[in-house]
C-alpha cells in the first residue's frame, strides 16, 4: 500500500515537472507580413501546408492589415489564432527563433481548424 502511494506521488511530480517545462513559452514574435515559410513554421502547429497558405493568402489579399485576419487562412480556426495571437503581429521585425511546443489541448477541436 505505501509503494503504492510512494508511486503514485512520483508520477504527479514527474508529470508536473514534465508539464511545467512544457509550458515554457518562446520568445519573440513572427511578422505575418514578412516572414518566410521557415520562419512561420516556428509558430505552434504551423507545418510547411499551412505556412504555404498564410503566405498564398498574403500575396493573393496584400498585407494583414491586423493579427485577427489570419482566420481566414484554410486552416486556422479561432482555437488555433488564440494559440497563435501572443506569438504573430504585422509589423515590425520577426524574433521568434525557436520553434514554439505548446501542451496538447483536452483532444476537442474546432471544426475550421481541420
Amino acid at each position: 500500500m505505501k509503494t503504492r502511494i510512494a508511486l503514485s506521488l512520483m508520477a504527479v511530480v514527474l508529470v508536473t515537472v514534465a508539464l511545467a517545462g512544457a509550458t515554457e513559452e518562446a520568445s519573440g514574435v513572427v511578422n505575418i507580413n514578412t516572414a518566410s515559410a521557415e520562419e512561420l513554421e516556428l509558430l505552434p502547429r504551423v507545418g510547411p501546408a499551412l505556412a504555404g497558405r498564410i503566405i498564398e493568402f498574403r500575396e493573393e489579399n496584400g498585407s494583414y492589415r491586423t493579427v485577427d485576419e489570419i482566420v481566414a487562412v484554410k486552416g486556422i480556426g479561432e482555437k488555433s489564432f488564440e494559440k497563435l495571437e501572443p506569438f504573430i503581429v504585422t509589423s515590425g521585425e520577426t524574433t521568434l527563433t525557436e520553434k514554439v511546443s505548446l501542451p496538447r489541448s483536452d483532444g476537442s477541436t474546432d471544426a475550421t481548424d481541420q
